[in-house]
């Protein structure tokens, strides 16, 4: 069996150095080393510089699932009967997907998480092991049953309809000991979080944040416990309804800006667009250089000016630095607006779209532990996402760091 500790049996010893094999006991495994952290300041000034190491520990805590993806011919009518075109079972969930898109990029990746001892919990367990992730701090419970997503794939328009059973019974704090947790985040890069298993996710935020880890939170929606993790957040990657929805704003720039002004620690909030591309609002750390104000939806409206509309690949267009950007009654921030465009990907190599966001964010963390500048990330992240459309499922596509399309990075 994968090495895990079970439900109501958690060992004194880290997770980690501990491996459960049925019928064989315990048996120790090897400490992981030690690796020096690196805090949020040096995080940024990494990124700053271009300099970074690509051998990073990242640790994400949220949702691991088992996707059953069955392709349509359309979507049905109520009450149809109709028959799927292919049918692919393959790992899922929003922290699985982009710690796996992290893993084959070349950091290392670790998950807090729970399954059960079921045919699924093991099939999730084995295929994270297989890309190379630390699965020793995932519970496994005895009963219950592993989370798992039925997804319908329309074939006609691309799009995707999900149905999810969470797992049972849900990961709680006393579960994680405060020497698992140690351990887990002892050599930790960066922290993400996608607000699933909100009570223990928060647990690992204060202490990452005592440790002066950064952390990525994973906006996707509205969820019990986004508002605590927010405020530990160095960094926020949100779908595009996200940030009208939180704050209510008339548009997504003014959005943007309303989210830094209420957030004073995050450094940058990223909105993905889909076919749209991306757009990122990086907050600066010196005062603006420039005299006066720029209005945010006429910043953005000036660099979508500038976008070559024959380019398939994706591109950035950046604003100035330092500028001081204003939204009409939230205030401003000095910083500066990012707008990324999306691969054109021709629609005969477009597959299915599941997990495009979890491929963007498990870019965006390689970007950031490699010290990849924004120009150069988000260019990045939007091919490994484009990559990941190409194929059924959320992980079948997902490039590797030597795949020829992502060379030019």
């Amino acid at each position: 069996m994968v090495p895990c500790a079970q439900q109501l049996q958690l060992p004194t010893a880290p997770l980690h150095t501990l491996r459960h094999q049925a019928g064989k006991g315990v048996t120790p495994l090897p400490r992981p080393r030690r690796r020096p952290r690196r805090g949020i300041a040096a995080a940024a000034a990494a990124m700053a510089s271009g300099s970074g190491n690509p051998n990073s520990v990242v640790l994400g805590c949220g949702g691991i699932s088992v996707d059953y993806l069955a392709t349509v011919a359309s979507f049905p009518n109520p009450d149809d009967k109709i028959r799927s075109l292919t049918l692919k079972v393959q790992g899922g969930g929003n922290t699985g997907n982009a710690l796996t898109a992290a893993a084959r990029l070349g950091l290392h990746p670790r998950i807090i998480s729970k399954v059960a001892n079921d045919a699924q919990g093991r099939n999730i367990l084995s295929e994270l092991q297989a890309d190379g992730i630390d699965t020793s701090y995932i519970l496994v419970a005895e009963d219950g049953n592993s989370p798992f997503t039925y997804i319908i794939v329309d074939e006609q328009t691309k799009t995707r309809t999900c149905i999810h059973t969470p797992g049972t019974p849900p990961l709680v704090p006393e579960e994680l000991t405060k020497a698992n947790l140690a351990s887990a985040l002892d050599g930790a890069d960066i922290v993400y979080f996608d607000v699933r298993l909100h009570d223990t996710a928060l647990v690992v935020a204060e202490e990452a944040s005592q440790r002066k880890i950064p952390i990525l939170i994973d906006a996707e929606r509205k969820r019990e416990g986004l508002d605590e993790l927010l405020n530990f957040a160095s960094y926020v990657v949100c779908s595009a309804k996200f940030p009208q929805a939180w704050t209510g704003a008339s548009s997504i720039p003014v959005a943007l800006v309303s989210m830094l002004s209420r957030l004073p620690n995050i450094k940058f909030v990223i909105v993905t667009l889909g076919e749209k591309g991306c757009l990122m609002l990086e907050r600066s750390m010196a005062d603006a250089s420039e005299t006066g104000e720029i209005d945010a939806e006429l910043l953005l409206e000036s660099l979508e000016n500038k976008i070559d509309r024959s380019a398939t690949m994706p591109k950035c267009i950046a604003s100035k630095t330092n500028l001081r950007i204003s939204a009409d009654g939230v205030g401003s921030i000095s910083g500066r607006l990012l707008l990324g465009t999306a691969e054109v990907i021709p629609p005969g190599e477009l597959i299915d779209t599941t997990g495009a966001g979890d491929a963007f964010i498990g870019a965006v963390l390689y970007g950031l532990c490699t010290g990849m500048p924004p120009e150069r990330m988000l260019p990045f992240a939007a091919q490994v996402a484009g990559c990941g459309c190409r194929g059924l499922g959320a992980r079948s596509s997902l490039p590797h760091r030597t795949d020829p399309r992502l060379a030019g990075y």
